[in-house]
């Protein structure tokens, strides 16, 4: 299977130097992965609270990609697929 969502992706900056909502509410974050439609960085899903999969259900901006270094790998939550956007 293969993205569909590929058109989606802008030229974007990560919104903060961590998890937004983590940051705003006190919180700490295990991983974090930006929006590559808007730059949203959120926490993944082995974080307590999961906020960049939240953020997909609220935007429905379909692709992200870890910002952790030494990871270029992205993910697709509508087609539930890995992405190569190096």
């Amino acid at each position: 299977m293969e993205c569909k969502h590929m058109d989606q992706i802008r030229k974007v900056k990560p919104s903060a130097k961590g998890c937004e909502e983590c940051l705003k509410m006190g919180s700490t974050w295990v991983h974090l992965r930006m929006c590559l439609e808007c730059g949203h960085v959120g926490c993944c899903d082995s974080s307590q609270h999961k906020h960049a999969t939240k953020h997909f259900h609220k935007t429905e901006h379909p692709i992200m990609r870890s910002i952790e270094p030494g990871e270029s790998w992205g993910w697709c939550y509508v087609d539930e697929v890995e992405v190569d956007v190096v």
